[in-house]
């Protein structure tokens, strides 16, 4: 079982950036999908962009392309967001997610990931 923990949610005015966190329980071996989604207020969740372990696997909502990065330290044992150029629409409770897999093709449906963190809230101002 690997427990995800979620951090660096905030508030922020339209235009400012965040950086969101997800510590990852335990050293992950292998191979690996890690997700970002959000869910934002009276909708659906949505995957916003994903990364495969052993690189490749990136993928990113037309919604977020060239705002926001998706990284992954695995020394660290953490997934980052970077989120720049932030807009109302960004507001949302943002989850990691994560799925071992040998297949370095990360898909942005929810029912693919096996754990989840808790979230973090990111509200953006106007």
């Amino acid at each position: 079982q690997v427990l995800l923990v979620e951090s660096g949610g905030g508030s922020v005015q339209a235009g400012g950036s965040l950086t969101l966190s997800c510590g990852v329980s335990r050293h992950a071996y292998g191979g690996y999908c890690m997700a970002w989604f959000r869910q934002v207020p009276e909708g659906e969740r949505e995957g916003v962009a994903t990364t495969y372990s052993r690189g490749g696997g990136l993928s990113y909502a037309d919604s977020v392309k060239g705002r926001f990065t998706i990284s992954l330290d695995k020394d660290k044992n953490t997934l980052y967001l970077q989120m720049n150029s932030l807009k109302p629409e960004d507001t949302g409770i943002y989850y990691c997610a994560f799925r071992a897999d040998w297949s370095p093709v990360c898909t942005r449906d929810q029912q693919f990931y096996a754990s989840w963190g808790q979230g973090t809230q990111v509200t953006v101002s106007s």
